[in-house]
């Protein structure tokens, strides 16, 4: 059941189409390959299963839910993958503008900074412009769910102890994209109509790590008053 790259084309149907989502954000760039899963597999049927339900205009907190009877770290695979695809492809439109003189930390606003380690080249944690910070988490991320001791990609293979564990970590570090890109270049994102793309995908993001218990409520804090404006699906 290997992984293998792919683009992803999700959509919904309360007016923020994402069956163009991949080609909007692709336009006049070039971004690292995508993961996606190969067809025949279990985790192609879960996203296959997954774009279904949001093709279907359904309510997103519903959406996320596990479906009866699947195996919750398939679950959990499908979409780490999915949301490293997405928030990469978002980070890409704003990258030009997210350099050493304009975003000299990794920050949201002046109350929160995020500081860099991977236990490797940087053991201990450090700060770095926002640019090279993110460069580093997603090299990190493809890292990890390359690597087939930590993403299984067989189904006689069984998830490592650490799986979920690991899902956390990177989908908190992926939630700090969102902070930085929202806080300091959201103008970037309005001035290209792409704003309820970026909702959306956070939107789908945010319920499915609260459904899951996958980000604590202190690294939610900075994007408190926004979530609380735009998540408002009936549970």
């Amino acid at each position: 059941m290997p992984i293998v790259y792919y683009y992803l084309c999700f959509e919904l149907n309360n007016n923020m189409a994402l069956n163009g989502f991949v080609e909007f954000f692709q336009k006049g760039k070039t971004f690292r390959p995508k993961k996606r899963f190969a067809a025949g597999t279990i985790r192609y049927s879960l996203y296959k299963q997954a774009q279904a339900s949001l093709q279907s205009g359904i309510n997103l907190r519903q959406v996320v839910r596990l479906p009866p009877g699947e195996n919750m770290n398939d679950w959990l695979a499908v979409h780490v993958v999915d949301f490293f695809n997405r928030i990469n492809l978002i980070y890409g439109t704003v990258s030009e503008y997210c350099d050493e003189s304009t975003c000299p930390t990794m920050s949201g606003g002046s109350r929160y900074e995020y500081l860099w380690a991977d236990g490797e080249i940087y053991k201990k944690p450090v700060a770095l412009p926002a640019q090279k910070y993110i460069e580093h988490l997603m090299d990190w991320i493809e890292t990890q769910i390359n690597n087939e001791a930590l993403f299984p990609v067989s189904t006689g293979v069984p998830f490592p102890k650490t799986f979920v564990a690991l899902c956390r970590k990177i989908l908190t570090r992926l939630f700090r994209v969102f902070v930085h890109v929202y806080i300091h270049h959201f103008d970037r994102i309005v001035s290209i109509g792409a704003e309820a793309h970026v909702n959306a995908c956070y939107k789908h993001f945010y319920y499915f790590v609260k459904e899951f218990d996958m980000i604590s409520s202190k690294e939610l804090e900075p994007l408190h008053e926004m979530t609380s404006r735009i998540c408002k699906d009936k549970d």
